[in-house]
């Protein structure tokens, strides 16, 4: 590939960062949740040794019933807990996109607004409708792409909040569910 100029050659050399930019990120996301997920393989198995070792202990029903039921809860727990923590993943990487993509954004509006004022110096007279069409059609781009991401921000925000509040009931009900098991076994 011949380059004719060292701007195209700049342009290539900051195209190629900005790929293996991208990239690196989204392998910083996939790292986080590999290490969550190896976190979480490695509890249960524990979990699952401890909970193994007890069972053939218990004779009675009542006991076989409470260590059964206790089961239930912290799995519960631990089952939000780990979909908020792959929340959180998701969402600082996407964060991270973001801002990546609002960086390169600016790069690239620098240089059409860059080209465009000199081609607006070089132009034959009577060109200035057509220079200021240019310049309308980037601002009306600006605005769009700002609009775009306050509103994609805002869908994030109520991604979240309506993931808390889910999660929050979710935990209740199971820290409900844990108790009544529980409180049964112990009238019986």
């Amino acid at each position: 590939m011949a380059l004719s100029s060292p701007d195209q050659a700049a342009v290539v050399k900051a195209s190629l960062d900005a790929f293996f930019g991208l990239t690196g990120k989204i392998f910083e996301g996939a790292e986080k949740l590999a290490a969550l997920n190896l976190q979480v393989v490695r509890a249960a198995l524990a979990e699952a040794q401890e909970n193994m070792t007890k069972a053939p202990g218990t004779t009675d029903p009542l006991q076989w019933f409470a260590l059964q039921s206790g089961l239930t809860g912290p799995f519960a727990e631990k089952s939000l807990s780990y979909g908020r923590q792959v929340f959180d993943i998701a969402s600082t990487t996407q964060a991270e996109l973001t801002q990546f993509a609002q960086a390169q954004y600016e790069r690239h509006n620098a240089r059409v607004q860059a080209f465009v004022e000199e081609a607006a110096k070089n132009a034959p007279a009577g060109s200035e409708a057509a220079i200021a069409a240019w310049k309308s059609a980037i601002s009306a781009t600006s605005t769009l792409y700002e609009t775009l991401q306050k509103t994609g921000q805002q869908a994030v925000q109520a991604a979240e909040s309506n993931f808390n509040s889910v999660t929050a009931t979710a935990s209740k009900a199971a820290r409900r569910a844990e108790q009544v098991p529980v409180a049964a076994g112990a009238k019986g």
